[in-house]
């Protein structure tokens, strides 16, 4: 029962007390004038009485009435009432607010609500004043108090005889109850009558009809979106013109909360003066008048809702997390099925007559019951993880939420995470978690109907029906007796308020009232308290979790077979089946990444406890420690799933014995994880750990029970700890005093216990194994100090665990200390403080505990001491054996291998990808360094790949980056130091050190990689070192010779030449161009620049027949070289003994060079005009770049036109000569003679051509005479053509449709390409190309000849060069690019083809994004570009000079390619070998600079220019593959050597350079005995009489033939030397090692088996596929090898077998009269390019060779002619052999044999046979199929041996003999000692014949 009314209080309008303007509220009176004890006066009244502020009207408002709510410190609700009427104010009042006259009406407005129209009854000058009636209640009647307020003013207003003061005395003395359903009717003694219903349960909220107006004032979804923020602890704000919508809505929102209270600041009406309440930083739900909404603007995390505009506001800072998918599209919908009950029938074409809809409060109750199921689904299955953790004295809960989100699946939602963390769910969890308390209809609904509202899910009906019984009840609740009687209660008359009031309201006679309240005061005491007992039961549970939202649980959905394999692991690591359990590990790893995995695993190892403790042995315990930790490095830090909580047991079981009395438990190797240094993880499981303790104390008297309640047992067992709880609960007050005392301190003590188990539990799992590392836990995961990181790496032979990062929030605050035990100890008190003060430990016990965690600790550290000691101790565990790999002859190992796992890098090889094939990286094996090569061996460490053995390597030299990283180890997943090396061939090593490496050995790796990637000297590269005696650094021994050799003939020739600059130098110091190069000379030679002189002496520089004997084999040797064969070849001259001219020759060889003094990066020997004096030459270099000046180095067969070339013009030549002509200078004689000579011998040049010599004797210096006086302008005449846009346009030439053209537009003043070059170019001779705009050309651009030369060079060098005025040559500029964009370039291209990591993007997409970026395929394109123009402009009869950059980078490239394209010869083996040789070697391209050779070079870093022709090589080759004699691994292979450093041939940057290394003139005559290669020439030659790797079968050129390939972009390919790669050898282009394979174990084949399959699987990520299938003839020509073996011939060079065959082919294809499309050779091919549709097919029968040309035709549309004739063609190869008669026997007789190891002995036959110098053995003598060949070439001894196990056992010792091979020891045993001497004998005698 509690009072209706607590206070009654009158409040009147009062000045203010400083004066202002506004008046204050005051209170006139109050009764009772004394406070209830039990319920004191709330302060403050007045404010709430007028919330806009107390302000007197002009007119008399009608008066209003609202409810505000107080709440007092102790969370009380107080309804204040006001009833507010104005009466006329008096003199006094108007006083004060005269002076505010202004803002009067302003603020009137403001007043009242809903006025009627002004009409006033006083004065005009009237005012009136507020007057409020407030009531004050902690009960909630809202119509009850309206009526009783109405009550006391109708008796003053209309002046009824009725006591106000009885009125009052009764309402504050009256009583009603407050629950419970019942009615009762009250009386205050007014003749009236009201009935007051209690609502049935307390606990659910009365709404009235707020909800539903608050929906209809605000729509669904602003209302969800308020809910929500309410929930989620955000602040909310109505704003309204009227207070009591706005106490509504505020009733309405905490009505949807429920079964959640509000436990924020809840002020429904807040008065204008306490508006700063609003920027609290608490969360809030307030009122306020929509007048202040102005005010309210600036609050930038308020979310307001306007009720008056139906609009929520949400700021732009504020997230409000949405209800979680789908129960928010479903609460959704059954909200607009309540609200709007007509939209499910809008579209039916008969609708059924309208139902009726709910009243408002009926519609109320089902949006609230909308909400009570929404709860219910939300919280179902809340009660399962609550933690009891004390009963007695009260019960103490706590809520386990990761447990709850976890099997919810819900971890991620982020609205469920916050109201579980929310104080509103801390206050549900204490109220409803109560075990034994009387229940509601939320109660019922969450453990009853939850199975119900997931059935209805899908059904809208019958949602609307569940949602009807709910409301229906929720309705029942608020009206219990539906058929009320009436209110009777008298009402004031209508406008009442306008008249004239008799009097002001009355002041009360205080007497009176109180004693009206004394009087029921007493009557109150003497009744017995009428206490309706509250009826408690214990609170239902509901069904046990189960996720309602269905939510996927990651990536692997856990089938049984996943669990399956998980259980047979774990069987196998107990049953000790090590090697099986292997196999299956990587399996369940993965499959651990799932929950259901990871609980089994949990399950399963609880089986293999036994006692708490189960002692394993080393690997068993590795191998749990391994699973163990790959479970718990997926947890979060909560532990969700309880996987850590199921392991924490575990991991204080397992353990093994390190030595006697020690023991290593498993929690050592399992401490990296996240979740041990989380407290709200350890307070989860203490409690957990207490409650079944608790459970436990209670259950055990089940046990003394008398038998004949024996039938109770078994549901004993299954009672969770809540019912026990509920039990107790409901006993305890039956309990004697000193049984609740002794009850409280059983818990008690088990709680204590508790907390000292987990504080040793926590410190076995916080202290790490090695505690003398004084280092925090968060740093327990960086990677600086990895050794004491990961306690799993201490011992070697555990399993390791992944260190994940701390987050700060760990609780390890103290990061300055550097004491792991203080850090330790600080955690745990913190814990114990916390645990213990909520669960209720005594102080005395909690003083207790703080002692001894400190101790617990330190001897835990000092019990580590010992296990750490020995888990040193431990022997490593078994790893793979290491595979070493195979060598060069002469290559040795600087480094042994390493251990590191080789990682993916982002190409598909390795990790299956689109190739095919499985996943062979990551692998484990080891990292070699060798003098040659860095090699990597090791298999896949998925053990289900197979044994595949995993081959990667590159050259030491072809190194282009080194960097360190760090990664996880593929198996462990331990973060570990590693490697990323990446080689200019394409190959890259991302490689994870494995945690035997220490730091020193991986530091010592990387110093002695980088010493042998750029040695200080290229003496110490590989290529010398290999196969020389000499150490790097000392000279090798001089030898003495009779007479000169070529090593001191070289070393004379560069003393010579040093002796001539010397002299030069110190001639004239007159000019000195920028030196060649400074780099890697030793200091004496710094002087020995090229400075060039024009008195020099006769001796050195003009050729004379007195020349000296050591100078005539200079000559001699100089004319062996390459470039004087291809001159001699090409008919450019000839250079006899006496060095005397052939005048008729238009061109000489000059020796001018010979000792390297005009040109040192030039030849010795060069072609210049026949005319040109050799002294001239000197003057003419000195205008080119580097002195190279211009030389012939090629001419046309067919229109003798010549190609040269040189560097680009100097600064200090011509150019420089045309800026500066005014400037005297003493030298200006000299400089303009040498300017002059340049001109002279361009003009020689052009007179030499036969076509130009009429002009020869024309004097052309008149001609260049204004050279000197005029500017350095072009002239109108002058034509510069400029290519410079080599990618628009495609024109069409004269000839057939062979090659595409991009335009060649003018630049400039200087016009476009005249009719010449510009019209031949686009196939045209009569029109020069349009102009720009499109118009046709200018006429003044067509010239009916064209130039005789044509100089191309770059744009910038010629930009001041003056034309010649003849115009008999031509400037073209053209834009190049330089070294340093090819550079950039190809590192771009590298990464593009060798990422090194993963891409983001898969997908070929992004590899040709990449590739696109790098530019190289546009450089190659440029490249092809211009060179096909030099081949058009030499093909129609100009000569051309190429003259760009320094001569010796894109010049080379530019020159290489013509030659290659106009002359087939250079398309031959033999051809392409002397064009490298002469343009690249001997015409000095700096490979050693280029390449990095040296530490000198080590800045200027790689820059492929020779690979980058290759590559332009390749794909000319691509579109005419019958016009090159070498096929495309030859360009590869050449790619890859001219970078290795293997051979010598790509060293050093110059002949000049080569002779002073005495490398030049080597070869020949020194060498005494088999070498190895030192030329790369030379091992090709040897390769290729082995092998047809290099030849191209498709050869069948044209002689005629000039190639004009196609250069667009969209026509060049990627070339595959950059992206394919073969992990089962390595790169194959050391043929030597890719040629070993591995032996197989056993030679002999089982008796009398058929021959066995060699049926063999080929996969492309991993094979290399052209070895595994080749092409059909490489396959016939290895078929003929072996059959001549096995008839006993002498094997055929390959060469001669296809000589022959594509003889035979030719005269079968002659009879018919035409080649058939067949034939292998086709001369007659049309005259169109013959790049496309050629293909080798294996035909259905046998090998069939078939041929298509035509690019249509697909491969399976050969016709059947051509299969015929290729069937004819493979006869013939077949066609020369016959079986020989029978084979040579020299010796035989049966021997045993010794088998492989482990084989038996066994009888053969063998057979000797000295023709083919080779041991045959067979089964038997009748038997004619070898079994086996011994070949006797590689026999190195044959001696007497000893038995041996399983020899036979009558025979003598003496027979026995062994004959050691290369490859083996074979062990014989014949059957008597004489036989055994015949046969040693008789093999002796063989091996003497050989």
């Amino acid at each position: 029962m509690a009072r209706l009314a607590d206070y009654f209080v009158l409040v009147a309008f009062g000045p203010h007390p400083r004066g202002s303007g506004e008046g204050q509220g005051q209170i006139l009176q109050r009764f009772p004038e004394k406070d209830w004890e039990d319920n004191p006066f709330p302060q403050g009244i007045e404010l709430f009485c007028q919330p806009s502020g107390w302000q007197l009207c002009p007119e008399r408002n009608p008066p209003t009435f609202f409810v505000a709510v107080l709440t007092d410190i102790n969370s009380e609700r107080h309804y204040c009432a006001c009833l507010t009427f104005w009466e006329p104010a008096e003199p006094t009042q108007e006083a004060v607010c005269s002076e505010d006259a202004a803002g009067r009406e302003e603020e009137a407005d403001e007043g009242g609500s809903g006025r009627l129209s002004p009409g006033t009854s006083g004065p005009p000058g009237q005012l009136f004043a507020p007057k409020t009636l407030v009531l004050v209640s902690r009960l909630d009647h809202v119509e009850v108090f309206r009526n009783s307020l109405g009550l006391i003013y109708t008796i003053h207003v209309e002046g009824l005889n009725v006591g106000l003061e009885t009125v009052v005395g009764n309402l504050l003395t009256c009583i009603i109850p407050l629950a419970g359903g019942s009615q009762r009717t009250i009386s205050l003694g007014a003749g009236d009558r009201q009935v007051i219903q209690t609502p049935l349960t307390d606990s659910l909220p009365i709404s009235r009809c707020s909800v539903a107006l608050l929906f209809r004032q605000l729509g669904i979804t602003n209302v969800l979106s308020l809910f929500c923020a309410a929930l989620t602890e955000h602040k909310v704000l109505f704003l309204s013109r009227s207070y009591q919508r706005l106490s509504d809505a505020c009733r309405g929102l905490l009505a949807l909360l429920f079964p959640l209270r509000y436990s924020f600041t809840y002020v429904p009406i807040l008065p204008a003066q306490l508006l700063e309440v609003l920027s609290t930083p608490t969360p809030f739900i307030i009122g306020v008048n929509a007048a202040f909404q102005a005010e309210t603007q600036e609050l930038l995390d308020v979310i307001v809702a306007d009720l008056d505009g139906g609009t929520v506001t949400v700021p732009e800072c504020v997230h409000v997390p949405p209800l979680p998918e789908p129960l928010q599209s479903q609460t959704h919908s059954v909200l607009s099925m309540v609200l709007d009950p007509e939209l499910e029938l809008a579209d039916l074409a008969f609708p059924p007559p309208t139902t009726s809809s709910s009243s408002l409060k009926m519609q109320d109750k089902e949006l609230r019951a909308v909400f009570l199921r929404l709860f219910a689904q939300l919280l179902q299955g809340y009660r399962w993880c609550l933690h009891m953790v004390r009963i007695h004295p009260e019960p103490v809960i706590r809520f386990h939420k990761a447990a709850f989100l976890g099997q919810r699946g819900l971890v991620e939602d982020d609205f469920l995470m916050k109201v579980l963390e929310g104080m509103a769910f801390a206050g549900f969890v204490s109220e409803r978690g109560v075990p034994y308390r009387p229940t509601d209809l939320f109660d019922e609904l969450v453990a009853h109907e939850v199975a119900r509202m997931r059935a209805d899910e899908s059904h809208p009906q019958r949602v609307l029906r569940h949602v009807k019984e709910l409301a229906e009840q929720l309705y029942k609740n608020e009206n219990p007796y539906p058929a009320v009687a009436m209110h009777k209660v008298q009402r004031p008359g209508e406008a009442s308020h306008l008249r004239r009031a008799p009097r002001p309201f009355p002041r009360l006679d205080e007497g009176m009232v109180q004693w009206i309240v004394d009087q029921a005061t007493a009557k109150m005491q003497g009744a017995p308290p009428a206490v309706k007992a509250e009826r408690r039961t214990t609170v239902p549970s509901g069904p046990p979790m189960t996720a309602i939202l269905e939510r996927s649980s990651g990536l692997h959905g856990n089938s049984a077979r996943r669990l399956e394999v998980v259980r047979n692991c774990i069987s196998y690591v107990f049953e000790g089946k090590m090697l099986e359990a292997k196999k299956l590990l990587p399996a369940v790893l993965r499959a651990l990444k799932g929950r259901a995995a990871r609980r089994c695993l949990a399950q399963e190892l609880h089986l293999h406890v036994q006692q708490n403790r189960a002692v394993l042995d080393h690997q068993q315990f590795d191998f749990v420690v391994r699973m163990m930790n790959c479970c718990l490095q997926d947890c979060t830090s909560l532990d969700e799933h309880g996987i850590a909580a199921a392991l924490l047991p575990l991991v204080t079981a397992f353990c093994r014995k390190l030595s006697p009395g020690v023991t290593q438990f498993a929690y050592s190797c399992v401490q990296e994880h996240v979740v041990w240094s989380t407290p709200q993880f350890w307070e989860a499981m203490f409690y957990g750990d207490v409650q079944t303790h608790i459970r436990a104390l209670y259950l055990e008297p089940a046990e003394d029970r008398d038998p004949s309640q024996g039938w109770e047992e078994p549901a004993e067992e299954e009672r969770s700890a809540l019912d026990v709880a509920s039990e107790q609960r409901r006993l305890w007050p039956m309990l004697s005093r000193e049984k609740q005392q002794e009850l409280v301190q059983k818990e008690e003590s088990t709680v204590f216990s508790q907390a000292i188990h987990y504080a040793n539990r926590m410190s076995y799992l916080l202290l790490p194994l090695d505690s003398s590392k004084s280092r925090l836990l968060r740093e327990r995961a960086g990677l600086g100090d990895l050794e004491s990181a990961s306690n799993s790496l201490v011992t070697s032979s555990m399993a390791g665990s992944v260190a994940e990062s701390y987050d700060t929030e760990s609780g390890f605050e103290d990061a300055e200390t550097c004491d792991v035990a203080g850090a330790v100890v600080r955690f745990i008190n913190r814990f114990v403080d916390k645990v213990c003060t909520e669960s209720g430990v005594t102080s005395d016990h909690l003083k207790g505990l703080h002692v001894m965690v400190p101790d617990i600790v330190q001897m835990h550290i000092e019990t580590l001491e010992a296990v750490h000691r020995e888990s040193k101790r431990l022997p490593p565990i078994q790893k793979p054996k290491l595979l070493r790999p195979h060598l060069l002859p002469g290559e040795e190992c600087v480094l042994d291998g390493l251990r590191v796992y080789l990682l993916p890098d982002g190409r598909e090889e390795g990790s299956g990808g689109s190739g095919g094939g499985p996943a062979v990286l990551p692998a484990e094996g080891a990292v070699f360094l060798t003098t040659y090569r860095v090699i990597f061996t090791g298999m896949p460490t998925d053990p289900l790949v197979g044994e595949q053995v995993v081959v990667r390597s590159f050259p030491v030299a072809a190194l282009t980056k080194e960097k360190r990283i760090s990664v996880l180890t593929p198996v462990d997943q331990i973060p570990q130091d590693g490697l990323h090396l990446r080689s200019c061939t394409f190959q890259l090593l991302k490689m994870a050190f494995d945690e035997e490496v220490g730091s020193e050995k991986a530091e010592l790796f990387r110093k002695q990689l980088h010493k042998l990637r750029y040695p200080l000297d290229i003496r110490s590269t590989f290529a010398f070192t290999l196969g020389s005696g000499h150490t790097p650094g000392r000279p090798p021994r001089a030898t003495k010779d009779k007479g000169p050799s070529l090593r001191t003939l070289s070393r004379n020739l560069v003393k010579n030449a040093k002796k001539t600059m010397g002299r030069q130098h110190v001639t004239r110091k007159k000019y000195n161009p920028p030196s060649y190069e400074h780099r890697g000379q030793p200091p004496e030679d710094q002087e020995d620049e090229i400075s060039v002189s024009e008195e020099l002496e006769p001796g050195t520089l003009t050729p004379t027949s007195a020349l000296k004997p050591s100078d005539r084999m200079t000559m001699s040797s100089l004319v062996e070289r390459a470039c004087c064969r291809d001159y001699q070849r090409l008919g450019l001259g000839t250079l006899s003994s006496s060095l005397s001219r052939a005048k008729s020759e238009p061109f000489r060889i000059s020796p001018v060079n010979r000792m390297y003094a005009i040109c040192r990066s030039y030849p010795g020997l060069l072609i210049v005009p026949q005319s040109v004096q050799d002294n001239a030459l000197q003057r003419v270099s000195r205008c080119y770049r580097q002195n190279r000046f211009p030389v012939v180095c090629w001419r046309s067969g067919r229109s003798k036109a010549v190609l040269l070339r040189s560097g680009g013009l100097h600064g200090k030549g011509v150019v420089g000569l045309f800026k500066a002509q005014n400037a005297p200078s003493p030298g200006q004689s000299q400089t303009d003679s040498s300017s002059l000579e340049q001109e002279k011998y361009l003009q020689a040049v052009v007179s030499s051509m036969p076509r130009y010599a009429d002009t020869s004797g024309r004097n052309t210096l008149s001609g260049f005479s204004s050279v000197h006086m005029g500017g350095h302008v072009p002239s109108p005449r002058a034509r510069v053509t400029t290519l410079s846009n080599p990618m628009a346009a495609s024109a069409s030439r004269r000839t057939a449709p062979r090659g595409k053209w991009g335009s060649v537009r003018a630049s400039g003043r200087s016009g476009g390409l005249g009719g010449d070059v510009g019209s031949r170019l686009a196939g045209r001779d009569m029109l020069g190309p349009p102009q720009a705009n499109g118009a046709p050309p200018d006429p003044g651009f067509l010239r009916p000849q064209r130039a005789a030369l044509y100089i191309i060079g770059d744009k910038a060098q010629l930009k001041g060069m003056r034309p010649d005025p003849l115009q008999q040559w031509e400037l073209v500029s053209i834009e190049v690019f330089e070294a340093r964009q090819v550079k950039t370039s190809f590192k771009k291209l590298l990464k593009a083809c060798v990422p090194g990591c993963q891409a983001f993007e898969s997908g070929p997409t992004s590899f040709l994004r990449s590739l696109e970026d790098s530019e190289w395929l546009t450089q190659i394109h440029k490249l092809l570009h211009v060179s096909v123009l030099v081949v058009e402009l030499l093909d129609s009869g100009s000569s051309v000079l190429v003259s760009l950059e320094d001569g010796w980078d894109i010049t080379t490239q530019v020159v290489s390619l013509v030659q290659l394209l106009s002359d087939p010869f250079y398309r031959t083996l033999e051809g392409f070998r002397l064009l490298v040789e002469k343009e690249w070697l001997s015409f000095g391209h700096r490979f050693s600079h280029r390449g990095a050779h040296t530490l000198a070079g080590q800045s200027s870093g790689f820059t492929p220019v020779f690979l980058q022709f290759l590559d332009c090589v390749y794909q000319v080759h691509l579109q005419f593959p019958m016009e090159f004699e070498f096929s495309p691994f030859y360009l590869k292979f050449l790619g890859y050597h001219h970078v290795s450093r293997r051979f010598r041939t790509f060293l050093l940057d110059s002949d000049y350079e080569r002779i002073e290394q005495g490398l030049l003139y080597e070869e020949k005559g020194e060498r005494k005995g088999p070498q190895a290669c030192r030329s790369v020439w030379e091992y090709v030659d040897r390769l290729s009489k082995r092998t047809p790797v290099f030849y191209n079968y498709m050869y069948a050129p044209e002689d005629t033939e000039v190639l004009r390939p196609y250069s667009n972009v969209s026509n060049l390919k990627v070339w595959d030397f950059y992206t394919e790669e073969t992990l089962a050898q390595g790169p194959p282009y050391d043929w030597e090692l890719a040629q070993v394979s591995p032996e197989p174990p056993e030679e002999e084949r089982p008796d009398g088996g058929a021959p066995q399959s060699r049926r063999r699987v080929v996969w492309p990520c991993y094979d290399s596929r052209p070895r595994a299938q080749p092409d059909a003839i490489s396959r016939l020509l290895e078929e003929l090898q072996r059959l001549e073996t096995e008839l006993g011939r002498p094997p055929e060079r390959w060469k001669d077998h296809w000589d022959r065959v594509k003889a035979a082919q030719r005269l079968e294809g002659r009879p018919d009269g035409r080649g058939t499309p067949s034939s292998l050779l086709v001369s007659s091919v049309p005259h169109h390019r013959r790049s496309l549709g050629v293909y080798l097919q294996e035909g259905p029968v046998g090998s069939t060779l078939s041929l298509s040309l035509d690019s249509d035709q697909s491969s399976g549309s050969t016709t059947s002619g051509s299969r015929q004739a290729a069937r004819r063609s493979t006869s013939t190869l077949y066609s020369q052999f016959q079986t020989a008669e029978s084979e040579n026997r020299s010796y035989e007789g049966t021997l045993y044999k010794k088998g492989a190891f482990m084989k038996p002995w066994k009888a053969r036959w063998f057979v000797l046979d000295k023709t083919k110098h080779q041991l045959r053995y067979y089964d038997h003598r009748m038997d004619t199929e070898c079994k086996g060949v011994i070949d006797l070439a590689e026999v190195e001894a044959v001696v007497s041996g000893t038995p041996t196990m399983g020899a036979p056992k009558t025979v003598d010792e003496k027979a026995f003999f062994d004959v050691k091979t290369t490859r083996r020891v074979y062990n014989f045993c014949a059957q008597d000692v004489p036989s055994a001497q015949q046969w040693v004998d008789q093999i002796q005698s063989c091996l003497s014949d050989a």
